[in-house]
């Protein structure tokens, strides 16, 4: 069991790798791709600028902690674009019919999908967070909890995507719902927990779950503790083992286009 486990992680981090070594071929594309997406993140820092010069604090957030929020919800969709791009892509492949490549190798199916193409610009988006931990003061602990927390909540968010994807199992035009929540997501990230009410909170950690995979983190890199340390490994597993079982489910309905499309 460990054997696979070890062979489908090195077969997933190939693919990864084969997939960003591609993008960068045309190295002009690729840095151009890069850059204008960390510029595109800093371009937001004006609008905390202009509302801090108003208000002293956002939430009880301060500047400082504002754009450390932002820094994390840029870097674990970096992890989540860059690392399982085609969980937001799934539905399409799934209406399509166009899994049959990826259930005639002896892998794991939802993992091989997932890992089988990388977003490029999304480098950017973690780059930048990195950034933002620099301006807000780096230590080697920081640095650790960061990167930790980021691929948390990277993985949360593919996992997310794949889950109301895999609803195109059963729906054709459930696709509508997995792009809408994934904007959703992205959207409430960037903006305090501490701004709504308890009824959106209640939303925010059940139907769009941003909580697990920016808040929590988020609350971590304030200060960490052993508590929620482990609730958000536990929260990542549990929403994992969700995530592989609807899929796996719905996979048992899925119709080929008989378009065999060969993979290396």
């Amino acid at each position: 069991m460990l054997m696979e486990v070890k062979k489908q992680i090195k077969i997933s981090l190939l693919s990864i790798k084969y997939s960003i070594m591609m993008q960068m071929l045309n190295k002009v594309t690729f840095i151009t791709n890069v850059i204008f997406m960390i510029l595109n993140n800093a371009s937001f820092i004006i609008q905390w600028m202009v509302l801090f010069n108003i208000k002293d604090n956002v939430g009880g957030l301060s500047f400082k902690q504002v754009i450390l929020l932002w820094g994390i919800a840029s870097g674990t969709y970096g992890i989540a674009h860059l690392f399982f791009e085609e969980a937001f892509n799934l539905s399409k492949l799934i209406v399509n019919g166009k899994l049959d490549s990826f259930i005639v190798q002896p892998k794991n199916v939802l993992i091989s999908v997932v890992t089988s193409r990388s977003k490029i610009s999304a480098l950017g988006d973690l780059i930048y967070g990195y950034i933002v931990l620099l301006f807000y003061g780096i230590t080697i602990k920081r640095f650790i909890i960061f990167t930790f927390v980021n691929i948390c909540g990277g993985i949360i968010i593919a996992e997310i995507s794949i889950i109301y994807n895999s609803f195109c199992f059963w729906f054709v035009k459930a696709d509508i719902l997995g792009d809408t929540i994934n904007n959703t997501m992205l959207n409430f990230a960037t903006y305090p927990e501490t701004i709504f009410k308890k009824s959106v909170k209640l939303i925010l950690y059940t139907i769009i779950p941003v909580g697990f995979s920016t808040y929590m983190p988020f609350k971590l890199m304030l200060k960490f503790g052993i508590r929620e340390f482990f609730l958000l490994i536990i929260s990542v597993l549990i929403i994992s083992l969700l995530t592989f079982g609807i899929f796996n489910k719905g996979l048992k309905k899925y119709s080929s286009s008989n378009l065999m499309v060969s993979r290396i």
